[in-house]
């Protein structure tokens, strides 16, 4: 073998090693980091167990933004909601407008999510019936809903703390992906984003995205928190003679 070959052969040999070389560490590090992730979605999911036994109820302005992707087109609303946690489940009260027209009022309680539509002058009532414990933990999902509750229903991924959405005192929030271990809810929803304050476990903003492209966009804002809502709360004021469909 000439000098010329040697020296060729032998720098592959040391590309080859260096490549192996790199490969591992590679590895090692992404070992590294997904061990890190997992310790870090420990510990957001410990601090959630802890700050969910204290949730008691919260109020807040809300935004929405309906994106329709077919189309490329935002719907926007804003509003008020609530949510709280009763002996009998949770309950959740939200008015929505549009611009600034009224456009939807929605209670759910004892398993039921009562929908009026101004516009239409139409009351609808959803029975959850034997989809009810599903029903209540997609509602606490975002208010109120332990780690372990979280990791029952979904598929968790923690992609670090978030400064872009600050939690009330401008902390950042843990930003949460999930993905239903329900395939009839994949269906509907790929997956959810939480952007959740972990000292209080409520969501400042929430993500669902749909397979088509689709998404629904919620934001909260001047939040209430514990404040012992009061049960006129969560009622609907829905004009007498208003027709009903219950489905």
């Amino acid at each position: 073998m000439g000098k010329q070959s040697f020296l060729a052969v032998n720098t592959i040999r040391i590309g080859l090693v260096a490549t192996g070389i790199a490969m591992l560490a590679a590895l090692l590090l992404a070992g590294t980091d997904l061990q890190a992730q997992n310790e870090d979605l420990a510990s957001v999911l410990k601090q959630m167990d802890t700050s969910a036994a204290r949730f008691q109820d919260v109020a807040a302005d809300i935004s929405v933004d309906n994106y329709t992707a077919v189309v490329q087109d935002h719907e926007f609303q804003k509003g008020t909601t609530a949510f709280r946690r009763t002996a009998a489940g949770m309950e959740m009260v939200m008015h929505l407008t549009s611009a600034g027209q009224p456009y939807a009022d929605l209670l759910y309680r004892n398993g039921q999510l009562d929908y009026y539509s101004p516009a239409q002058k139409q009351e609808t009532i959803f029975a959850a019936g034997a989809n009810r414990q599903e029903y209540d933990g997609m509602l606490a999902t975002g208010f109120g809903a332990t780690g372990k509750d979280l990791q029952e229903s979904w598929t968790v991924t923690f992609e670090g703390m978030d400064k872009s959405v600050p939690t009330s005192a401008g902390a950042p929030t843990a930003k949460l992906d999930l993905v239903s271990k329900d395939a009839k809810v994949r269906e509907s929803y790929s997956h959810v984003t939480l952007w959740v304050d972990l000292s209080r476990d409520i969501s400042m903003k929430l993500a669902m995205f749909q397979p088509s492209g689709d998404s629904r966009t919620a934001t909260y804002s001047n939040i209430q928190y514990n404040t012992h809502l009061k049960d006129s709360r969560f009622k609907l004021d829905i004009p007498k003679g208003t027709p009903v469909q219950r489905r």
